[in-house]
């Protein structure tokens, strides 16, 4: 039986304003599970990120995850891009860990070949598609060995070739028994990777549970457009091959 990898107790996080980002939120994650957290715009899925990345503190309750263990994909994959090529990219946080050089080069090779893009190595980043800079975004967790690797709307602002990148890198982080935790709102495009689905709603935890179950509730009083208008189960709900 898998064991938790992450725990959240308890928390709490407010913003200077006084405004309750989250509230009294607990659920533990075990290793290898894809989790889905789905919830309208303010609902508090990108602050619950920054907190599990350990990038934020929360005013209560306590967080349990392993030390340098999380790796995070932003929404904006250009915030992310260090390097002028995508070598020079992956190669920058394990030059940061003092990596033996020739381990770097390996490692730097290994994952630019696991995410598609060694044929781009020296090609500029910035001048990469959306879905190629996420892809070089999970290259560096990879590079790093992060064991949970959070996605904050993963598919904003792509195309449809950009969806179908995205979609197959994560495929093939589920496959290969990664944890992996998505952020959005678009469940039409990835649910059906699922194993857990989870919804935040007024800061708190309205569900938490299997997809097929959460698709039978009113998804609508959450914000959240059931995919089951267009879709017929769970299982079609993955924009993939």
């Amino acid at each position: 039986m898998s064991s938790a990898i992450l725990k959240i107790n308890n928390v709490t996080r407010r913003f200077p304003n006084g405004t309750t980002a989250l509230n009294n939120v607990t659920f533990s994650i075990n290793e290898g599970e894809f989790t889905v957290i789905c919830g309208r715009n303010g609902s508090g899925k990108s602050v619950l990120m920054s907190l599990i990345a350990q990038l934020d503190e929360p005013d209560s309750g306590t967080i349990e995850v392993p030390r340098n263990s999380v790796g995070l994909v932003f929404q904006d994959a250009d915030a992310q891009i260090l390097g002028e090529t995508p070598e020079e990219d992956v190669a920058f946080g394990l030059k940061n860990n003092n990596v033996n050089l020739t381990v770097l080069r390996n490692k730097t090779e290994q994952t630019l070949k696991e995410c598609g893009l060694y044929e781009k190595r020296c090609f500029p980043a910035r001048q990469m598609s959306g879905g190629e800079k996420r892809r070089l975004a999970v290259a560096g967790i990879l590079a790093m060995e992060r064991n949970i690797i959070i996605f904050d709307e993963p598919f904003a602002n792509l195309d449809y070739p950009g969806v179908l990148q995205v979609s197959s890198i994560l495929k093939n982080l589920k496959q290969q028994g990664k944890t992996v935790i998505v952020l959005t709102h678009e469940l039409e495009k990835i649910l059906g990777l699922a194993d857990r689905f989870i919804i935040l709603d007024k800061s708190c935890i309205q569900y938490d549970g299997t997809p097929r179950d959460g698709l039978t509730l009113n998804l609508e009083e959450f914000g959240i457009r059931n995919p089951l208008t267009t879709y017929k189960s769970a299982e079609d709900l993955f924009w993939g091959e």
